[in-house]
């Protein structure tokens, strides 16, 4: 039996890498403010990094990075991606792993920790537990790690404007029903799914409750995520200084509670207790 969460994944491929390209707000906001909170040097995990956008990003600043995912040809580009940035030499690997079993690691590997990637599709509750223990585990003591979510809220909004794009989000009992249980399966086959939505205000609870103290939580888009492509090439087109004008606006909004449930992304910067 094949996973539909890989199965996506897989089929992505080298668009995952562009992804970041086409809708810059979320990595632009992150990178300004995890960027804030990292050691000047030190060897960081990358867990569930995709094809690895932010841990060559980082590769680039002189940081040692190690790797993992659970699709292999994300892993793959990723690897790919390093030879051709050249920054291979400052990975000590690239890792097919589970965020569930870290095994590999020992206890207080790293000097930081990211993990932007698997708690978007751990749709039981023990699961995600298990990946942000074994995220403290492996992070050293003091140091900090950077998770990332997705709100609840914005996906209902969603499915609200676009309700054929979000099968079975397409009736009010469906959308009620995920509204209830944050869990999202489309029915569509080949499209996003396997995949679970948070409440902007059990996130700081649940990352303490597994040994984190909250520093910041984050809406990596925030009120850009309401803004379609039109609306932004407005922007754009107004040149580069009205553009840099409006990213620094997402910068500044970002930590505003109000607008934490319409960002599509979530950024959870805590430290290991």
């Amino acid at each position: 039996m094949t996973d539909p969460v890989i199965d996506y994944y897989n089929s992505f491929g080298e668009r995952e890498w562009s992804r970041l390209d086409r809708e810059p707000l979320e990595f632009t906001v992150n990178w300004h403010y995890i960027r804030q909170y990292l050691p000047v040097k030190g060897r960081i995990l990358d867990n569930g990094a995709g094809p690895g956008k932010y841990a060559i990003a980082l590769a680039q600043q002189g940081y040692q990075m190690t790797l993992t995912d659970l699709t292999p040809k994300l892993v793959e580009i990723a690897k790919e991606k390093a030879y051709q940035y050249s920054v291979d030499s400052l990975f000590d690997g690239f890792h097919v792993a589970d965020a569930r079993d870290l095994s590999q690691f020992v206890d207080e590997s790293f000097d930081a920790s990211l993990m932007l990637g698997p708690m978007y599709h751990l749709q039981d509750e023990i699961d995600r537990r298990t990946a942000v223990q074994e995220l403290h585990r492996v992070t050293k003591s003091g140091s900090y790690v950077f998770v990332a979510f997705r709100s609840r809220t914005n996906h209902a909004l969603a499915s609200l404007l676009s309700p054929n794009h979000w099968k079975p989000n397409d009736n009010m009992n469906a959308i009620q029903e995920f509204m209830n249980n944050g869990s999202f399966n489309h029915t569509d086959e080949g499209r996003y799914t396997g995949a679970y939505f948070y409440n902007v205000e059990d996130i700081n609870p649940f990352m303490e409750s597994n040994g984190f103290q909250s520093i910041h939580l984050i809406g990596s888009t925030n009120i850009g995520a309401i803004l379609n492509e039109e609306q932004l090439s407005y922007w754009k087109q107004k040149g580069t200084e009205e553009y840099a004008q409006l990213v620094d606006l997402l910068i500044q909004t970002a930590q505003d509670p109000a607008l934490l449930g319409i960002s599509s992304h979530l950024l959870y910067i805590g430290r290991k207790k």
